[in-house]
């Protein structure tokens, strides 16, 4: 039978894996960036694994606390967030439109591997019978850990910019078109939370989200059925 929690229990339990996310995301884009020649993130301090570094007040915790005390107070719901940028120079980077592809690639693979250590950590708290005290703890937070890293990783691979997905894309396509596809950036964010406000986003994610935790679970050896 499902555990229910307060909303601070709730809030307790998700906000380590959504601070971890949010950091190694950012720190990802840092390192690839500083691996391909751009060091600007590393002299801004932007590299460090301290939240405090990559947090912004609205996108990292206004935000996701409204929407989680909705999804509590209406059922249902959708988890959005966002941390301050990693500083990019592309002017720095040895192959500019490639180098940036593959920085922007760096925090979706980054979301990933944070989704198969969460896994891990799930498996060994139903190893360990988890079903009250510390190990039923852990085994909520793991669970809340595979759904944030898995949402920010769709979320940022959708095609548009300044998502990741949008910058993978623009170095994929032909210069002329990669510079009119650019020009969406300054209207991205708002497309997001248009699509986000009427629905539609969660609709979008839908399947990518249910196929990737499908398999997620699938490789770890997990029945998703018995884990809430």
């Amino acid at each position: 039978m499902p555990v229910e929690f307060s909303l601070v229990q709730t809030i307790a339990i998700w906000a380590l894996p959504v601070l971890f996310a949010i950091t190694l995301h950012e720190v990802a884009h840092g390192y690839a960036a500083r691996r391909l020649g751009d060091p600007t993130a590393a002299m801004l301090g932007r590299l460090s694994l301290n939240p405090i570094k990559h947090v912004d007040p609205v996108g990292t915790l206004v935000v996701p606390v409204v929407l989680l005390l909705l999804s509590k107070l209406m059922g249902g719901g959708f988890l959005f967030g966002w941390a301050k940028p990693v500083p990019v120079d592309y002017r720095r980077l040895r192959n500019p439109r490639r180098d940036m592809a593959l920085v922007a690639a760096a925090g979706p693979l980054a979301n990933l591997a944070m989704a198969v250590g969460w896994g891990l950590l799930l498996k060994l708290a139903l190893a360990m019978n988890a079903t009250e005290g510390l190990w039923l703890g852990l085994r909520y937070m793991a669970v809340a850990g595979i759904v944030v890293n898995l949402v920010l990783m769709v979320l940022n691979l959708l095609p548009l910019p300044p998502l990741d997905g949008g910058r993978v894309l623009a170095g994929l396509l032909p210069l002329p078109l990669a510079y009119r596809y650019a020009k969406l950036e300054p209207y991205g964010l708002l497309i997001v939370i248009g699509l986000l406000a009427t629905g539609l986003l969660s609709k979008i994610m839908y399947w990518p989200l249910t196929i990737s935790e499908g398999l997620l679970y699938k490789l770890l050896g997990l029945n998703s059925a018995l884990l809430y």
